[in-house]
């Protein structure tokens, strides 16, 4: 899914130690293979990831390899985007966005 090498693809295993134990600012991608919509977001998530270095981790899950987190956070739609930061989830957007709007997201 990820193209930039400073996207991290999670799964069911390593998403609470990455996420939810993250010390900056983390923007998690809901999405799928088949998801045209967020396959249209990838460039503007990669282009967060490579710009933002240190100040926030960007990471993606796939919602089909990871039904779990998937249902725990209550995801129903692709792309979903969440925020988290101290391990608490703080903003979500749903559907294609700017890289504004997710950039507004992150520093909320």
């Amino acid at each position: 899914m990820a193209k930039s090498k400073n996207v991290l693809e999670l799964d069911d295993v390593t998403f609470d130690k990455e996420v939810l134990e993250s010390d900056i600012p983390v923007l998690v991608d809901f999405g799928a293979t088949w998801c045209g919509p967020c396959k249209a977001l990838d460039p503007v998530v990669d282009k967060i990831a490579d710009e933002n270095v240190g100040r926030y981790k960007i990471v993606k899950l796939d919602i089909d390899d990871s039904p779990a987190i998937a249902k725990r956070y209550g995801i129903r739609g692709a792309p979903t985007l969440l925020v988290f930061r101290g391990g608490e989830k703080r903003a979500s957007q749903l559907g294609v966005t700017t890289k504004q709007r997710l950039l507004e997201l992150l520093e909320s």
